[in-house]
């Protein structure tokens, strides 16, 4: 049995802050000298040292000091095959997608490269923090035998699955209805809950599935309820008129899903820009999550989605947060962070000047903000609960995996150190609002040069070169 000790400052979440507006840090838990005990790559004990260590006399401890540690980012929305295609032109999503993205992701085909594809893709995520993901992966079973066999390798939490599609790409990213089934089925069956692996039924966007490939989904899930279905929904305003003229008989963007028994827990809509009122509401009553990714949606001229209408307890959407990479232009959930508060700014803000949103609509005006608290729970209990991971990883509770970041406060633009100072002392943070505080500067100013460390089930895979 293997027993390790992680000494630090440890800052994460029991509750969500929305639920406590104007008290937000009664949802947040942080120890300014705690220790977390780590036992076969799983948390045994957690809490203030002066308490934990009593009760583990002996154990070897790794003090983590100078930094403030966190659980280990969930990636909400990713794809695997596109990291070579970051920074691309956007344009938008349709002639992007056209001209950057599916060449790209034929390559994976061959496992040479694909297999390189995905030592870059994991290293870029663990120099990031991010220590689970939900994946894309191509129309190329290869692809994500590479993906999950490299997630294996470095016992990373991976929930990802075949994409499907069979309509509007080139055609040698094209699947068939009945070949996607089959390599889908094979595929569930080697790599779902093997290790740290989950499998999703994975239909790329309505617009390009046919009614076949979408029963071929309808009846993986049927035959396989533990899987995870993910997908894109309500992207961009061109895609949504192309899915109601593929499917006439839908009123909307969520009804083709749930035309096919798609939608329910453990069903991810990615982006979730446009969707309606009503198509909140049936997401809230149903159990599936969006996820929201505001680096794509300002990369590629999306829109801005409605972050205090997906959190309006009335009809509470389930929600993770995602990178989106590459139509989002950065692998770091802290460059999320930092456009998810710039898009909830926006949203309080009628460009016309002819509105004051506040005086419309108060209670939604305040949810849109993205507090520290709101937006570091987003990556890691809330993004948790939204894919139906929270037994599994998102804080530092007992039974769960040993995930987790230290951040360097300090590390990034030249002005970091300097303004953190403001902040804290020497000393670093003492109390909750402290530690609260330097997290907003880590999300707003700061980039992958704050993640120092990242730990993977109890053991480190990344430290940040001097």
């Amino acid at each position: 049995m293997s027993t390790i000790g992680i000494r630090g400052a440890f800052f994460d979440f029991m509750d969500d802050p929305w639920k406590h507006v104007g008290k937000e840090q009664e949802a947040a838990r942080f120890h300014a000298d705690g220790l977390l005990v780590v036992e076969n790559g799983k948390i045994a004990d957690f809490g203030a040292f002066k308490d934990v260590s009593g009760r583990h006399r002996g154990l070897k401890v790794t003090h983590i000091k100078d930094r403030l540690i966190v659980p280990g980012f969930i990636d909400g929305h990713i794809h695997f095959p596109q990291t070579r295609v970051l920074g691309a032109f956007g344009e938008q999503l349709l002639p992007w997608l056209q001209d950057s993205v599916f060449p790209e992701e034929l390559k994976y085909s061959n496992r040479t490269y694909a297999r390189d594809g995905a030592k870059r893709f994991f290293d870029a995520l663990l120099a990031s923090g991010t220590t689970t993901c939900q994946a894309f992966t191509s129309s190329s079973a290869v692809s994500t035998e590479e993906l999950f066999d490299e997630a294996s390798r470095r016992n990373m939490r991976t929930i990802a699955g075949l994409t499907g599609i069979d309509r509007h790409a080139p055609a040698a990213a094209l699947n068939t209805a009945s070949g996607f089934y089959e390599d889908s089925k094979r595929l569930i069956e080697r790599y779902h809950r093997k290790g740290r692996n989950l499998y999703a039924i994975t239909p790329r966007f309505a617009f390009g599935s046919s009614p076949e490939l979408l029963a071929a989904c309808q009846k993986l899930k049927h035959e396989n309820p533990d899987c995870w279905v993910n997908t894109h929904i309500s992207e961009n305003p061109s895609e949504i008129h192309g899915v109601l003229a593929e499917h006439g008989d839908c009123s909307d963007y969520l009804g083709v899903y749930e035309k096919y028994q798609l939608v329910g827990p453990k069903f991810s809509g990615g982006h979730g820009v446009w969707l309606s009122d009503d198509e909140f509401r049936r997401m809230s009553g149903s159990g599936a999550a969006v996820v929201f990714c505001p680096c794509s949606n300002l990369f590629l001229g999306s829109g801005l989605f409605r972050i205090g209408r997906a959190t309006d307890p009335r009809s509470r959407v389930k929600m993770a947060f995602g990178t989106d990479m590459g139509g989002g232009n950065r692998f770091s959930m802290l460059n999320v962070l930092e456009d998810a508060y710039k898009v909830g700014m926006c949203n309080n803000t009628m460009l016309d000047g002819s509105i004051d949103p506040a005086r419309r609509d108060a209670a939604e005006a305040e949810r849109n903000k993205m507090s520290p608290y709101r937006g570091f729970w987003s990556i890691t209990l809330g993004g948790a609960e939204g894919l139906y991971i929270d037994d599994l990883v998102g804080n530092f509770e007992p039974g769960k995996e040993a995930d987790f970041v230290a951040l360097d406060w300090k590390a990034g633009p030249a002005a970091q150190s300097w303004y953190q100072s403001l902040t804290v002392g020497k000393s670093g943070p003492q109390k909750t609002g402290e530690a609260a505080n330097l997290l907003f500067g880590v999300m707003m100013v700061a980039d992958d040069r704050a993640v120092d460390e990242t730990w993977v089930m109890g053991k480190r895979l990344y430290k940040k070169k001097a």
